[in-house]
């Protein structure tokens, strides 16, 4: 099987679990890990340049997800499939579901989908997707593990013309523990300047898989919105999984200390 990140082939498997049976206190989920499309999809009417772009994918979020995986003994779940085929982060109700434009970019293949068309997607990437990460979940709850759930994504450094000056965003809704905890720790390792709800919010549309599965379920969670200029090596993927993994001990840590404290 080809590269999740690269090529476009059909794969064996469309949801990749890596480290499923990690013990760790944290489950890890990237959305955006890929941007193949399957051969009988073509190119969905896009060139090369459009197919590697970041309306495809999140570049370096798979690099990032991987290490902190590797770092934090932490299940790993993504799609292998390209958000231009089916956006895993979406309702199946939304309308950039199976977007016909992304950013300013036309995407024929998914222009005038008939109903059975979207249904055959959903059945093929999204179902599938949510249902790894509810069996996991439900999995871990029944050996009684700690767990909080993380997404980690990927932004670009300017949008329709507009410059984003944070290297990196965390995204909360509801539930802010986990998201303040890392605010907290990546302003004491001098990141600055921190995006809380930047570039994106819950209120932008982008926090379903969370809401899905971490909210729903009153764990942790907490989205990672990286810009992607500071991904663009694998030295790069490995700087910021370092402050990442630091920044969501520290949060599990300061969860700790709140819940002693409101049951002493």
């Amino acid at each position: 099987m080809a590269s999740p990140t690269t090529g476009k082939t059909e794969a064996n498997s469309v949801i990749q679990t890596e480290n499923g049976s990690g013990r760790g206190p944290f489950v890890i989920l990237c959305d955006h890990a890929s941007r193949r499309v399957p051969d009988d999809l073509g190119d969905l009417g896009l060139d090369e340049a459009a197919l590697r772009a970041h309306i495809a994918w999140d570049p370096g979020a798979l690099g990032v997800s991987r290490e902190l995986s590797r770092r934090l003994d932490a299940p790993l779940v993504y799609p292998d499939m390209s958000r231009l085929v089916i956006d895993c982060n979406r309702d199946t109700a939304a309308h950039d579901l199976i977007p016909s434009v992304s950013e300013i970019t036309e995407i024929p293949g998914n222009r005038d989908l008939s109903d059975a068309e979207r249904a055959a997607r959903i059945a093929r990437v999204h179902a599938p997707f949510h249902s790894a990460i509810a069996a996991l979940l439900d999995a871990r709850a029944a050996e009684g593990l700690e767990t909080a759930v993380v997404s980690i994504h990927s932004f670009t450094p300017v949008y329709k013309g507009i410059a984003r000056p944070w290297p990196i965003g965390i995204l909360s809704n509801i539930d802010r523990r986990l998201a303040e905890g890392m605010l907290a720790d990546l302003a004491d390792q001098n990141v600055a300047p921190l995006g809380d709800n930047e570039p994106y919010a819950p209120s932008d549309g982008v926090y379903y898989t969370l809401a899905r599965h971490g909210e729903a379920r009153r764990l942790p969670s907490a989205m990672v919105e990286i810009r992607n200029d500071e991904l663009a090596t694998a030295s790069a993927e490995t700087l910021w999984a370092e402050r990442l993994e630091r920044a969501m001990r520290a949060a599990r840590d300061h969860l700790h200390t709140r819940q002693g404290s409101e049951h002493a």
